[in-house]
């Protein structure tokens, strides 16, 4: 609890609690929604693409603004934003008019929203704790964005089923988000601008591709966020729980529910467990294995046909996810310099986003093709290959031992040494 010390953590965790369960409950029914208006894979697909095309166009911009400008003013901005689209969905529900079409469009401007809050968000928190804290403050911060996950598509589809009862699916889940985003917004006004190492470097084109540069040049940052993106693009079965809590699983709206809560419970467990006994030998190896992990879940998954055993699938996935999570926060926001931090995590979120969003949409693409089984299976196979080949391709990563803010930034924040120091006797 050593994070929650500080008072400006404490309403910056709260924000980001209210923000992602509001997010969680809003993405949960727009995938519920599209799927009852159009039954088709390929649009649930098309939902993770529009939230992660922003990403893509914007994080160059985002980054370096992340950098020269104050962070929190950016967060406040951008969960006013989605407070607008919130209200955009819940109104367009409320009177009949939304289509397809509209959804899309609402959800792009959401993720513009996001592509500007992610980098702002990822480079402030050390930004509000000191150095000793800040693996706490990155457990706690996780296992608060896990709890919110978990919480976030129980009560959405508790909320879809007791307005599917009355003909109004989605409305009580719309209002609810519109409602936790104003407190979100609330929340985020609270805190106090934080100290902050602000670039003054020049906006030139070596400055905005800094973050890359800064990344490549360091194998521990570059195969953590690579190793995220390729296992969890191959692994995006989420996005087709609908399908599966539907047509496979046939436990309808409340199960999907569930369903949409046991990944995420998982995770919860893990990040809980890290803020009481944080990763503090074996860094790298426990990063591989939980990626290997995930993708024997993913295929556990795919091929299961019984509800407790789906569950339990999800709960191991999301565990997994956990570790992946905390090691690759930890290497990214230490060994990254604060005025460089904006720049780096807009990348990262880049990596992030597509791992999520592009993932939903290769398992909405690839079941349209292949039927929703094969997609998931094929997908979670792939997953375990790339832990193998991430761990030979990147030898640094695998030899990350500790992640101890002082011995990390010495071995690892220069790239001339950091070759040098992943092959001492310590670090193996």
């Amino acid at each position: 609890m050593r994070a929650f010390a500080h008072r400006d953590f404490r309403y910056f965790w709260a924000t980001r609690v209210a923000g992602i369960l509001a997010t969680e409950m809003l993405v949960t029914t727009v995938g519920w929604q599209v799927y009852r208006l159009t039954a088709s894979e390929l649009n649930l697909g098309l939902v993770g693409l529009a939230q992660f095309a922003p990403f893509a166009l914007l994080f160059l911009v985002s980054g370096i603004a992340a950098d020269r400008l104050p962070r929190m003013r950016i967060i406040l901005g951008c969960v006013a934003l989605q407070t607008v689209c919130a209200a955009a969905l819940f109104w367009g529900t409320a009177t009949g008019s939304i289509d397809f079409a509209i959804i899309l469009a609402i959800l792009a401007l959401f993720g513009v929203a996001r592509a500007f809050q992610a980098p702002a968000q990822m480079a402030i928190v050390p930004n509000l704790v000191p150095s000793r804290d800040l693996a706490n403050a990155i457990a706690w911060s996780s296992s608060g964005f896990q709890m919110a996950r978990i919480i976030g598509p129980t009560v959405a589809g508790l909320l879809i089923a007791f307005g599917a009862a009355r003909g109004e699916d989605e409305f009580f889940v719309y209002a609810l988000a519109v409602a936790t985003f104003v407190l979100a917004t609330i929340l985020a006004a609270m805190v106090r601008k934080p100290v902050q190492v602000t670039s003054t470097a020049p906006i030139n084109i070596a400055n905005i591709l800094a973050g890359f540069k800064f990344i490549a040049s360091r194998q521990v940052i570059f195969g953590a966020i690579g190793l995220d993106l390729f296992a969890v693009l191959f692994g995006g079965a989420i996005a087709l729980l609908p399908v599966y809590a539907t047509d496979i699983l046939d436990v309808g709206a409340d199960g999907f529910g569930v369903l949409r809560s046991a990944f995420t419970a998982g995770g919860f467990i893990g990040a809980l467990y890290m803020t009481q006994m944080p990763i503090r030998r074996h860094a790298g190896i426990k990063l591989l294995a939980a990626v290997g992990i995930f993708g024997t879940g993913v295929i556990v998954f795919g091929v299961s046909e019984l509800f407790w055993l789906s569950l339990a699938a999800l709960v191991v996935m999301g565990l997994a996810d956990s570790v992946s999570v905390f090691v690759r926060q930890n290497l990214v926001q230490i060994i990254t310099p604060d005025e460089m931090r904006g720049r780096v995590s807009a990348v990262t979120a880049v990596f992030i986003g597509a791992s999520n969003e592009l993932g939903e949409f290769e398992s909405g693409v690839t079941a349209h093709w292949w039927g929703t089984v094969p997609a998931v299976v094929v997908g979670g196979a792939a997953t375990v290959p790339v832990a193998v080949t991430f761990a030979w391709l990147f030898p640094q990563l695998r030899r990350v031992d500790s992640l101890d803010p002082d011995d990390l930034v010495r071995r690892y924040r220069d790239p001339r040494t950091a070759d040098a120091a992943s092959r001492s006797p310590r670090s193996r």
